[in-house]
């Protein structure tokens, strides 16, 4: 049988021709992998490794977190970092993760220029946090303040009844797992816990007179709970000046001597990522992707729980959002 040498030929050249656009796409296809992770683990990964000022956010509510204590333990170890803005849009939460936060802050203080700007809300355990630098920014209408403690319990006695459920306790003593969530809380149990709230509200008052070195009386005047503007705050030498992030740097360059045009650099409890193989990081972003696409509903459905029910403790929290939906 005739072999036609020119279709050999043709063939053999789309063969090339096809391979080529088979290894031209994969080569595009891993170059944008590779940007997209470099975006997502933050090519900050590179700049961490040059001189920068970090920058900490603190945002949501606030709860005592190991993961990242250690991160700001690791920035106080970095000799990269030459000064630190602790970036602030919180209403609060639990006292001691305030605590916590504020002691880490204060020991980084110690090796580093920290700085804390609030931005659009920094109440309560967040203001505790500002505490810790030895400059507080805030933007003119930032709401600040809400210096205090709370201690919440809810009384299920009336829906028990309700439905036919009666709750009986045998106790070692009277205030023994008081206040509960079935009756009404007794004077004793009151004054407990009322002394509970006044020995960390002290606590409170002491630290804002401390850091902002105000008389005790002046401190406790402020700390009656209200919350002020960040110009109110100002006047009452509660944040230092008004601004943004670009204020705070402008302070760490003229007061600190940090050089300026330096890169800020956001630091967050992921810095592992850019220290994983590449392929492990594939696989991560991947796993991540589905992985929300499951719990995402679950976190939406913590929205129907009163935020009181969801710290253990005492808080330090502004809650206005939830006294709006309380009707009259």
């Amino acid at each position: 049988m005739p072999v036609d040498v020119d279709a050999l030929v043709d063939r053999r050249r789309l063969r090339r021709k096809v391979t080529f656009w088979r290894v031209a796409t994969f080569i595009v296809i891993a170059g944008a992998l590779v940007a997209g992770l470099a975006y997502v683990s933050g090519v900050s990964g590179l700049s961490k490794r040059s001189a920068h000022i970090a920058r900490i956010p603190i945002e949501g509510v606030i709860i005592e977190n190991r993961k990242t204590l250690q991160m700001i333990e690791k920035i106080s170890k970095a000799d990269a970092v030459k000064g630190v803005v602790i970036s602030i849009n919180s209403p609060g939460g639990s006292t001691t993760g305030g605590e916590a936060l504020y002691l880490a802050l204060r020991d980084l203080a110690e090796k580093k220029p920290v700085v804390a700007e609030i931005r659009t809300i920094g109440t309560s355990a967040g203001y505790m946090v500002a505490l810790a630098a030895d400059h507080i920014v805030a933007r003119y209408n930032t709401i600040t303040g809400s210096i205090g403690v709370l201690f919440q319990f809810g009384n299920l006695e009336k829906l028990l009844e309700t439905v036919g459920v009666q709750m009986e306790a045998v106790k070692s003593a009277p205030l023994k797992a008081e206040p509960d969530f079935y009756s009404e809380a007794s004077p004793q149990a009151r004054a407990m816990l009322q002394s509970l709230v006044n020995d960390s509200y002290e606590w409170f008052v002491g630290l804002v007179a401390e850091r902002r070195k105000l008389d005790p009386a002046t401190a406790k005047q402020l700390a009656n709970g209200r919350v002020l503007t960040g110009h109110s705050a100002l006047e009452n030498k509660l944040v230092d000046a008004i601004g943004g992030e670009d204020k705070a740097v402008e302070w760490l360059v003229a007061e600190k001597g940090v050089t300026k045009d330096l890169p800020v650099v956001t630091w967050t409890t992921n810095e592992n990522l850019d220290e994983l193989p590449f392929s492990s990081r594939i696989s991560r972003e991947f796993g991540k992707g589905i992985g929300s696409a499951i719990i995402n509903p679950l976190n939406d459905a913590k929205g129907l729980i009163p935020r009181g029910l969801t710290l253990d403790g005492l808080v330090s929290v502004w809650q206005a959002s939830d006294a709006a939906e309380q009707k009259p």
